[in-house]
């Protein structure tokens, strides 16, 4: 099975491609999609579609799973999260694609063991669990990685 985990943000989507099989994972791909802040939110949110199609259709995922929404002090960040998050999860419902969704703390729980974990200790145990020579950059990426993880473990795999 593949799973693409996504970590949606409107600056800076990350994405992190993974083959589960019978309880084990490995890495197969990561990397973001950016867009720059001088561009108008429609051009940016398209440049999303965009690039999340051709990584869905070059990786051809069984699974998504996505960050959830996590509300802050920053409602404006909020709110353009919340566009490029409705963007990824366009494309994945028009590719037929089933969604996993998972709060931040869920991540950090599947990933470390510990929902409070720091970013730096998830990043560790997701270069570990993916058995990669070197941690994932930038933060984004290495996100969705920990995405796509926690959704193998919820699928009582790992």
């Amino acid at each position: 099975m593949i799973i693409l985990g996504l970590d949606p943000g409107t600056a800076t989507t990350g994405y992190g491609v993974i083959r589960y099989i019978r309880g084990r994972v490995s890495g197969v791909c990561y990397g973001t999609i950016t867009t720059p802040a001088e561009d108008a939110m429609s051009r940016r949110l398209l440049t999303i579609y965009n690039e999340i199609d051709e990584v869905i259709n070059r990786f051809k995922p069984d699974e998504i799973a996505i960050e959830k929404l996590f509300f802050g002090r920053n409602t404006t960040t909020a709110i353009t999260v919340g566009q490029a998050r409705g963007i990824l999860l366009l494309q994945a419902e028009r590719h037929q694609i089933p969604i996993g969704e998972y709060t931040p703390m869920q991540v950090k729980r599947a990933v470390v063991g510990y929902g409070m974990a720091e970013k730096k200790q998830v990043q560790r145990m997701v270069k570990e669990v993916l058995r990669l020579d070197h941690m994932p950059k930038p933060d984004d990426a290495a996100d969705a990685l920990g995405i796509a993880i926690c959704h193998a473990h919820m699928r009582g795999g790992l």
